[in-house]
């Protein structure tokens, strides 16, 4: 199984709690499942894509809501257009990358355990911008809903979920970090009204990267992670140190916290065994 974790990893995760198993059942999660979890985006391209367009928002004189990283401009005006053309690319650039990872994983896998049975769960993005219908003021609007660091989180019964997942919900992914849980959620129908069917879908940083390598070595994590079962394998020590566990925040708290506001619903609790740094 292969789901989204933590930024320019793959890693490789048992499912050791199992919340709901009814739910857990229809996504095809089991205890003791080994699951891989693949996080990559449009390595750049994205941030590219939003640097370039904010700069020209701006310099048209498009208006700035309380910061500049907010700035707009009419999604029908031809820059509007342009840029969600851009953007647009750049999330099809990150599943194309996603899937071409997800196809070497499994290579790797036929040539160590040829009788493994590999099955996507969800593959999901965390930056884009869709076109949906909610409810607006008693009514239902078509909304442009961008999404940074948050994920789509329909609840049951939703018609654009897969039938399949239909009658329980979208999965809704927190991944941790090398040495700390993940979560499989599932979106709820509360978060339509709460938060325009979305949930977060990570730990976020309690520190900046240039923060994280002040306070750890990686080598040194390394060796901590070793000893206490994860295997880590990295071409850069700093890039290690840049994603310590310390560097992020409780995500043990952030997925009840999640399930407590009802913007989603925890499933199963995943803990690491071996992370690819990239």
């Amino acid at each position: 199984m292969f789901f989204v974790s933590r930024r320019g990893m793959s890693m490789a995760t048992w499912v050791a709690q199992i919340f709901d198993a009814a739910a857990a059942e229809a996504m095809g999660v089991h205890e003791n499942d080994i699951v891989v979890s693949i996080h990559c985006g449009s390595r750049g391209l994205g941030h590219q894509v939003g640097t370039d367009y904010l700069k020209s928002m701006v310099s048209q004189g498009y208006r700035q809501i309380l910061d500049r990283e907010l700035a707009c401009a009419p999604i029908h005006s031809e820059l509007g257009q342009n840029y969600l053309g851009a953007m647009r690319a750049a999330t099809n650039c990150a599943l194309a990358n996603r899937q071409i990872i997800t196809y070497l994983v499994r290579g790797a896998f036929a040539q160590v355990l040829p009788d493994a049975k590999l099955v996507l769960l969800y593959d999901v993005s965390h930056n884009t911008c869709k076109i949906e219908l909610h409810s607006v003021d008693g009514g239902r609007r078509e909304l442009f809903v961008h999404r940074k660091g948050a994920t789509r989180s329909f609840g049951p019964g939703h018609p654009d979920l897969p039938p399949a997942l239909r009658a329980v919900g979208q999965p809704v992914l927190i991944g941790g970090t090398m040495g700390t849980e993940s979560y499989i959620l599932a979106g709820t129908n509360e978060s339509e009204k709460l938060a325009f069917s979305s949930a977060c879908h990570g730990a976020e940083r309690a520190m900046s990267r240039t923060q994280a390598t002040k306070r750890w070595h990686g080598r040194e994590l390394i060796e901590e992670l070793r000893e206490r079962g994860v295997l880590i394998r990295t071409r850069s020590f700093r890039g290690v140190a840049e994603e310590a566990p310390g560097a992020y925040k409780d995500v043990n708290a952030v997925a009840a916290a999640a399930e407590h506001a009802n913007l989603a619903r925890r499933i199963a609790r995943l803990v690491p065994v071996i992370c690819v740094k990239g």
